[in-house]
């Protein structure tokens, strides 16, 4: 197939639109996960019983999955992705309210459900989702005097933070107000509801260390280490020391063999001991690249929904990405939160693979569509 531009097929027309960069900076980070979970996923394997490659085989899968989500979703315009994400919101809000009474209980939270023997967490899906609905409820406010705009938003952000909170799921919570805050500043939320935010955020952390016992234990621990079970922290703190600036080497790293989650919460400490400080910088640098990168394909953007559904997207991608590291080098507290297309996990690839399809599809050249 010739990929010149005078090829009109959805392919040809896909291929001269889509912001090539940040395809090709994704399928990078999609390699260098099935890299890392190949390199720490083993020793949990055997832990568990497992046949040694068992997680390497299902996170191939996974990845296969999410990056035909990504480039098929990436081919819809955005009339598509506001119906899809409308779709796809209204399904995960429905399966979010069954997970407290048919989900599965994992350390003490239920948020997953076991449909036709996969394990899956709507939460995960409701997040690109939410961001693309917010953004049209925000666009279509500016666009109609007669639109409760602003009702709506806080009714829909209202409903789904109860949700996360009775799984409970603190730090999607607070990925999701995150998301929210940010869409409806840019959207021109007057400053004054800016500060009664933060102020409702601060209020909301407090609540949560008074309401939420693992919650409590988890910033004490980060603030006194002495007084609580650190073992991960310290760990991952280690492997970090042991991998230098180059790294001991694939397969050579000895984190993996003692951390619960070298293959999901903790998969940057395996990348740290085994390949170093360099190949961290230059994940971190891919991940800072395909954020920075977004926005600035909608910088002279006119549509307001295009440009606020690719700004909630992308906040979710980066403090996903950039609350996992922190974690890692104990910059926070635990979150419990995967580093995208790192970590093992088939709900949270796919997702992730749905989100970044959203922001691909949003940020091609349009030349009078709409």
């Amino acid at each position: 197939m010739r990929l010149d531009r005078t090829n009109t097929t959805i392919f040809g027309r896909w291929w001269w639109t889509v912001d090539r960069l940040n395809l090709f900076a994704l399928t990078l980070l999609i390699a260098i996960g099935s890299i890392l979970v190949t390199a720490g996923s083993p020793p949990v394997a055997k832990r568990l019983d497992l046949p040694e490659f068992y997680f390497v085989h299902r996170h191939q899968m996974f990845l296969l999955i999410g990056m035909a989500v990504m480039l098929a979703v990436s081919l819809l315009p955005p009339v598509a992705i506001r119906r899809l994400a409308v779709l796809g919101f209204v399904a995960s809000l429905g399966l979010m309210m069954l997970v407290p009474f048919m989900g599965v209980q994992t350390k003490g939270a239920h948020r997953w459900m076991d449909i036709a023997g996969i394990s899956v967490q709507p939460s995960e899906f409701m997040k690109p989702c939410f961001a693309i609905v917010m953004a049209w409820i925000c666009a279509e406010n500016q666009r109609r005097v007669d639109f409760p705009g602003y009702r709506l938003a806080i009714g829909v952000y209202a409903v789904t933070l109860l949700l996360l909170l009775v799984q409970p799921d603190i730090g999607m919570s607070i990925t999701v107000t995150a998301m929210w805050a940010v869409q409806l500043f840019l959207s021109g939320l007057p400053f004054l509801w800016v500060f009664v935010m933060m102020g409702m955020g601060m209020a909301g952390l407090f609540g949560a260390y008074h309401f939420f016992p693992h919650v409590a234990k988890r910033i004490n621990n980060f603030l006194d280490p002495a007084e609580g079970d650190n073992y991960q922290i310290a760990r991952s703190l280690e492997a970090f020391r042991n991998g230098g600036i180059l790294g001991r080497g694939p397969g050579e790293g000895e984190v993996k063999q003692f951390l619960p989650d070298s293959h999901t919460d903790f998969i940057f400490a395996v990348a740290g001991e085994e390949f170093g400080v360099i190949a961290c910088l230059f994940i971190l640098g891919l991940f800072a690249f395909v954020v920075l990168r977004g926005l600035m394909r909608v910088r002279e953007e006119n549509d307001l929904f295009v440009v606020l559904a690719v700004a909630g997207v992308l906040v979710q991608f980066g403090m996903q990405s950039v609350i996992n590291m922190g974690v890692a080098v104990n910059l926070f507290p635990a979150k419990g939160m995967t580093l995208p297309f790192q970590s093992y996990g088939g709900s949270s690839v796919v997702a992730i693979g749905l989100g970044m399809g959203m922001m691909l599809a949003l940020t091609r050249r349009r030349f009078g569509q709409k």
